[in-house]
């Protein structure tokens, strides 16, 4: 082999290895997790080519974002397991605790939002 080969050889390994760790920060690095607590307002299964779940969770309080307005704390996020969306969709209305992990960007079989909620820490019953 010559060493021209060799160079691109490398340079070719390189820009490969690169665009790997872009692909997986991007698409599977685990930015951020948490917890988020609310009234889980739906769970849909939606989609084009990939199904996935959906949910909403209206968290208590109210946030303003501008001076003068109110508006609801929305928390939007895909779900990661069929278990977790049937026992959700079983037990709509009530206050519920997420486990989520954030990503980056988003895939198609992954869903539709960055949140995906991978457990469920605590179900309630809405105080009356």
């Amino acid at each position: 082999m010559t060493s021209g080969k060799k160079i691109i050889g490398l340079i070719i390994l390189i820009a490969v290895l690169i665009i790997a760790g872009i692909a997986y920060y991007r698409y599977f690095f685990v930015f951020g997790e948490g917890v988020k607590a609310g009234e889980l307002n739906y769970v849909v299964k939606k989609g084009y080519m990939f199904k996935t779940y959906e949910g909403k969770l209206i968290q208590s309080g109210i946030k303003s974002r501008q001076t003068g307005t109110l508006q609801n704390n929305e928390f939007e996020f895909s779900i990661g397991s069929k278990e977790i969306a049937e026992k959700m969709m079983a037990n709509s209305g009530k206050f519920y605790e997420l486990h989520y992990k954030e990503y980056k960007n988003t895939l198609p079989w992954r869903g539709f939002t960055v949140y995906v909620v991978d457990s469920v820490i605590s179900v309630k019953d809405l105080p009356q």
